[in-house]
């Protein structure tokens, strides 16, 4: 019986041309999916809803400051006293202002001896990171981002004893020398190239972090290669890496300049005044903006320094944007 059922099965599905079931089990069919009104049917929605705590803190905290500074800027304002709309005078004053044009001079003059030099700096920590032979790597890491998180008032102290006229230690190691001592603290010059060196020591292992990170990202496939060529590690370094961190060096310069724009808690704490000193060789934009605002309480006039800055920032991202776009060129070529 069982033969014979066998060879009927057989009959009915070679008759039908259907293949024979090698399976007892019955084949199921896919479940088919139901779409609910819920967080799938609303995805839009909760995509507004999820970007929008963004721009809340934007419209509260980044563009209606903006807005208010501007509208102040166009009036004589006391706070606790009368507002009278003066137009565009508090920002032909400004231009007439020698102080402004010291304070700008000053902060463009601690950029250039900031800048530059730390950007070295980090490019040499972080080709030294990099070595693959190198031993405690996170311990060497670590101990470069500790200046960064350092109070500034700490190192003001430090910085201001390092740089004391009398008994400071670079006296003291160039009276050695036999060199004559700096007022570190009343020259011009000097003064800068002080708070220059605060900034870098601060900020120059963050910046060797980052430059690490762009070299790890360089293929070794172009090491190799150079080391084949008979490549020096000079000619390693100038022909490999330094081409390979166009876009990271522009990036650090950038952020570098807006930050240096934005210099307050180290000359004011190495100075000791919002006045910048005794011939103003501390003050800065922001020391600057500080004073009108808070000292001299002219807040319409302070508004136009903070106007004035803002359009620096914006020049200097218009740079940053050409700059971008004509290395992105060169690189598609």
């Amino acid at each position: 019986m069982s033969v014979m059922s066998e060879s009927v099965s057989r009959g009915k599905s070679a008759g039908t041309g259907k293949p024979p079931k090698l399976t007892p089990w019955r084949s199921k069919q896919p479940k088919r999916v139901e779409r609910h009104a819920g967080i799938g049917g609303k995805q839009g929605r909760w995509g507004y809803a999820f970007i929008a705590p963004f721009f809340v803190m934007f419209l509260i905290f980044g563009l209606a400051p903006v807005l208010y500074t501007t509208y102040i800027a166009f009036f004589e304002w006391d706070p606790l006293g009368d507002q009278t709309f003066i137009g565009v005078e508090n920002f032909t004053n400004l231009w007439a202002d020698d102080r402004f044009w010291i304070a700008l001079r000053n902060t463009v003059s601690i950029w250039v001896f900031s800048t530059f030099p730390q950007m070295a700096m980090a490019i040499g920590l972080a080709s030294l990171l990099r070595n693959p032979h190198l031993r405690f790597k996170v311990f060497w890491r670590v101990i470069l981002l500790m200046p960064n998180i350092t109070s500034v008032l700490a190192i003001a102290i430090v910085f201001g004893q390092l740089f004391g006229r009398e008994f400071g230690m670079v006296n003291i190691v160039r009276a050695y020398l036999g060199f004559s001592n700096i007022d570190w603290v009343t020259e011009t010059v000097p003064s800068h190239i002080a708070i220059a060196t605060m900034i870098t020591w601060r900020w120059v292992g963050y910046n060797s972090l980052i430059f690490l990170a762009a070299m790890l990202a360089i293929p070794n496939e172009l090491y190799e290669s150079a080391s084949i060529d008979g490549a020096s590690k000079w000619q390693t370094f100038r022909y490999v890496t330094l081409p390979q961190l166009k876009n990271t060096i522009t990036f650090v310069l950038i952020v570098g300049t807006i930050g240096g724009l934005q210099v307050f808690a180290e000359p004011l704490t190495l100075g000791g005044d919002f006045a910048g000193g005794d011939s103003r060789q501390f003050s800065t934009l922001t020391l600057f903006l500080f004073e009108q605002a808070f000292v001299e309480y002219k807040f319409g006039y302070a508004a136009a320094v903070g106007i004035a800055i803002t359009l620096i920032v914006m020049l200097i991202s218009l740079v940053n944007f050409l700059l971008t776009r004509r290395i992105s060129s060169e690189d598609s070529r």
